[in-house]
């Protein structure tokens, strides 16, 4: 007789979010943590990192409050006050998250899960190596003593991922960290080079160049955030480089090498150089988190990266186990393991479940701020979409101009026929907040007629989508027309 209904390995937005869905739905369910619950996303990731850059936010807004007429002089910051409002931010989230898997009845076991058959596991100590120098972490690798034996009738993986390594000689040096090991740093770094400037570097970018540090970023594609519409990562970096942010593009890291006063970064490409720095931090993607889990004893399979292939109601190929998260490689974002885990407790538990990737709204919390959700322009085209694009700057809006914070624009791209909104991306202020009108309109399949007609509150940052709207249709009030030919 199995032990619980469902086990769930892993306690991250996707894991305790399955493990209450099923409780609700009248299951009985085990969940396997080896370290806080909350996962990377709120000890890690999502959150730690938000409440620094907010610090550096209000640092930034303090700096220049002359700007308002207020006058805050000989205004600076204490880095140690800065992480430890971070980590009370955290301990309350994750005591939070404790707090509800108790109140829905979920048993958390403490420990490393490892399949010794399908439905099947025993759960060792977690191990206590440090995965960085001076940090609070601690490596998955579990220790040889087994605490129990756990059956149940279905499982869900739900170990997330973790930093990605380069191979790079040097990266084993002191001072080479990864985003986990940035927050092991009690001070800023007087030279910081990031290696890798999507979202995870560029956030660090900006977020370290706040606090005072000499920034460069190295990034191997033409732009910085090379996911995202191809104006924006252009625009990130024009407002990096204001910002006196060393940005280099079409640029690799070949090698770092101990040097006299820190470290030194060997770039190669067309903008080759050494650079000297104190730290260096890569930020290169993530790689999923499945070691010592006994994969293969339970005969699921990777695909060649790494990843647990599933399907639309996140099953593996072996019945009764599925994995969401991270672990699936379908979009590395808290929000989408949080609508698998919803998916697949609901199709455990016998309802027709369906997670649908088609609108995934992703946010960077780079100052500016970048939001995005559908497709690129150049996406759109490659899928054989005849489009028209719309775009309209944060500089035009009233509320921009009284909030402080005019620069970027909101881009939105609809197609050509029936100007249905397929892609809408952000850079500017909020861009995180207003993404959700986007992401709305492309899953109502809304046009751009239908966003203009909607009446949209004044003023406010939010009104953008429907300026935005308006410029597509070739009616722009609050901005010169386009010129005709």
């Amino acid at each position: 007789m199995p032990e619980f209904d469902l086990l769930v390995i892993g306690g991250g937005p996707g894991g305790y979010v399955a493990a209450i869905r099923a409780a609700q739905r009248g299951l009985s369910v085990g969940l396997v943590e080896k370290e806080r619950p909350g996962g990377v996303c709120l000890n890690w990731g999502c959150i730690p990192t938000k409440a620094m850059l907010r610090s550096a936010e209000v640092f930034q807004t303090l700096s220049s409050a002359a700007d308002f007429g207020v006058y805050a002089d000989n205004v600076r910051f204490d880095f140690a006050a800065v992480r430890q409002r971070k980590d009370g931010i955290v301990k309350e989230l994750t005591d939070g998250v404790a707090g509800l898997l108790k109140a829905n009845g979920v048993t958390v076991i403490e420990g490393h899960a490892r399949f010794t058959g399908p439905t099947t596991v025993q759960v060792f100590e977690a191990g206590t190596s440090p995965i960085f120098e001076g940090g609070p972490r601690y490596a998955a690798a579990p220790t040889a003593t087994a605490i129990r034996e756990i059956t149940a009738a279905d499982v869900i993986v739900a170990t997330g991922s973790v930093p990605a390594q380069l191979p790079l000689p040097g990266a084993d040096l002191p001072g080479v960290i990864t985003s986990d090991g940035a927050f092991g740093l009690t001070e800023v770094p007087r030279r910081l080079v990031v290696i890798g400037g999507s979202a995870v570097g560029a956030e660090w970018a900006s977020l370290f160049h706040t606090f005072g540090s000499e920034v460069t970023v190295v990034e191997m594609q033409d732009r910085l955030v090379p996911l995202e519409d191809k104006e924006i990562g252009t625009a990130l970096g024009r407002s990096f480089g204001k910002r006196g942010i060393t940005v280099l593009t079409g640029s690799t890291v070949s090698g770092i090498a101990q040097a006299t006063d820190g470290l030194r970064v060997t770039v190669g490409g067309p903008q080759a150089r050494e650079i000297d720095a104190d730290v260096v931090l890569v930020g290169v993607g993530r790689r999923p988190n499945t070691a010592e889990l006994g994969l293969d004893t339970a005969g699921i399979a990777t695909d060649a990266r790494g990843f647990i292939p599933v399907d639309e109601q996140l099953r593996t190929g072996v019945e009764h186990i599925y994995a969401i998260g991270d672990v699936t490689g379908k979009a590395l974002l808290a929000h989408v393991a949080s609508h698998q885990g919803l998916t697949a407790a609901d199709a455990i538990a016998g309802h027709d479940a369906r997670i649908d990737y088609a609108v995934i709204p992703a946010a960077t919390f780079t100052h500016p701020e970048i939001a995005s959700v559908g497709l690129t322009e150049e996406a759109a085209r490659a899928a054989g979409h005849e489009v028209v694009t719309a775009k309209f700057p944060f500089a035009a809006l009233g509320r921009a101009k009284t909030f402080g914070e005019t620069e970027g624009f909101v881009k939105i791209v609809a197609g050509q026929q029936h100007q249905e909104v397929l892609g809408v991306h952000i850079i500017g202020p909020s861009a995180s907040d207003l993404i959700a009108e986007g992401a709305l309109a492309i899953s109502l399949e809304a046009t751009l007629e239908e966003l203009a007609d909607t009446i949209h509150a004044h003023p406010t940052l939010g009104e953008i989508g429907m300026e935005t709207a308006l410029a597509g249709l070739g009616l722009p009030v609050h901005i010169a027309p386009p010129r005709k030919r």
